[in-house]
């Protein structure tokens, strides 16, 4: 699939049908792409023993880019053909631990505001009793290719 000649949303979809390649990143820390929506990007995740920190919980990091690709993933959505976009800034809030033995994690993207070259968003990570665990904001360009 040549990327410049589609749409974000239609990337995206091709994504969570597997038709196009996931990037590497995904092998590393893997997730599932559920069905996009405009403007919003939902993931699940198993965090591992392997993503531990010192004190035995998820690594923050871990837990930033889980935020970072869901909120990048939602202002694809919104992308015409030939239009790129690219993380500016994104910050995260760890609200609550992260353990790896409670199961699959949510994390929802959400486009806040998308203007001609900014895309504000907002993104939380929660546990499978809807408990907010984390919870971000992210600016991404939008760029002609």
């Amino acid at each position: 699939m040549e990327h410049t000649q589609h749409t974000g949303m239609e990337l995206v979809q091709a994504l969570h049908e597997g038709t196009v390649q996931r990037p590497p990143m995904a092998d590393l820390l893997p997730f599932e792409l559920q069905p996009p929506i405009l403007g919003q990007i939902t993931l699940t995740a198993s965090p591992t023993d392997d993503f531990h920190n010192l004190v035995g919980t998820v690594h923050g990091g871990w837990i930033m880019t889980m935020l970072d690709t869901a909120m990048a993933l939602a202002a694809q959505t919104t992308l015409a053909a030939g239009e790129a976009c690219m993380s500016h800034e994104t910050s995260a809030k760890f609200v609550k631990p992260v353990r790896s033995n409670a199961g699959p994690v949510t994390i929802t993207g959400r486009v806040i505001s998308r203007g001609r070259s900014l895309i504000t968003l907002d993104g939380q990570v929660q546990d499978q009793n809807g408990k907010l665990l984390a919870h971000g904001t992210s600016t991404c360009v939008v760029m002609a290719v």
